[in-house]
């Protein structure tokens, strides 16, 4: 029988996190085997067994209740050395394309076609390339606007500060624009970043994506890519994001983690960030409070 890890962290301070609480769980998590990465926010269990998906569903949809957040991985190589990020909605709060339909005043319209893509109700490349050609004789001092009003999500820089300082190796990887992806991969400390290309000419938008486009299989070919490149199996990457262009590059790697995903994502993808922050990412993987220092 394979060892799993089950990793519990708090959402709230007003709802911090108890052994009584965890015990409550399941009858495996027993309070004299818990490990407290950190004190009444987040801990960890190593059990001999693998809850089945009901079972765990089941387990996550109760500690929701108390905000907190549920993860289960193996026990073996829990410490990632390569981590692919999404950007909108995952590093960043929102998306950056709608964002830059406000300008042209085209958020609604363009937001409804987004979200669809997401749900994967939509075609990704199509959809990118309709909501962009909406877009044609944007100035670009829309971008620069867009950008300046980004906010990066609570734990992101953390997250990556400590995995890099562990020797993992970061990438933002995203269906966005590279506009976009390099400022953030910067401000964040990713080591580099990939994304769709804007044409932009003579400081407009011609509303074309510069081909190849960064879709869903693209992001899986980066995973296989960056892993066959830093010499380390799938077992030893992370992978997290939250639209349905995400899932084959969640479901390849050794950890695949939602955030606040759309519906598709989480049916299929078992872990996920819904009322935590990104710093799961590093209770996950064992790093503890001293790991992470303050937020």
């Amino acid at each position: 029988m394979t060892s799993h890890v089950v990793v519990f962290v708090a959402g709230r301070k007003d709802f911090p996190l108890s052994a009584d609480f965890i015990a409550s769980l399941h009858p495996l998590f027993r309070p004299d085997k818990l490990r407290w990465l950190h004190q009444d926010k987040a801990a960890d269990i190593e059990i001999d067994a693998d809850l089945s998906p009901d079972l765990f569903h089941a387990i996550t949809e109760i500690a929701g209740r108390a905000y907190h957040d549920v993860f289960m991985l193996p026990a073996s190589h829990r410490r990632k050395k390569l981590l692919l990020a999404d950007m909108d909605a995952t590093i960043v709060a929102g998306e950056t394309l709608d964002d830059l339909a406000a300008f042209a005043g085209l958020q609604d319209k363009i937001a409804a076609i987004t979200a669809r893509a997401m749900r994967g109700e939509l075609d990704f490349q199509e959809a990118l390339e309709q909501r962009v050609k909406m877009l044609d004789g944007l100035s670009i001092s829309a971008l620069e606007q867009t950008l300046s009003a980004m906010t990066i999500n609570a734990g992101a820089i953390e997250t990556i500060r400590v995995m890099r300082a562990h020797g993992a190796e970061c990438y933002l990887v995203s269906g966005g624009f590279t506009y976009f992806t390099e400022a953030i991969a910067r401000k964040c400390g990713f080591h580099g970043h990939h994304g769709n290309r804007l044409d932009i000419r003579d400081g407009v938008l011609t509303g074309h994506v510069l081909p190849p486009i960064l879709d869903k299989n693209a992001k899986l070919a980066l995973l296989r890519d960056y892993t066959a490149r830093c010499g380390i199996s799938r077992q030893e990457t992370m992978a997290v994001g939250d639209g349905a262009n995400d899932i084959p590059m969640l479901s390849e790697a050794g950890t695949g983690v939602g955030y606040h995903p759309k519906p598709l994502v989480k049916e299929q993808i078992a872990n996920a960030i819904i009322h935590t922050d990104l710093t799961s990412l590093l209770y996950i993987q064992g790093y503890t409070w001293q790991d992470i220092g303050p937020t």
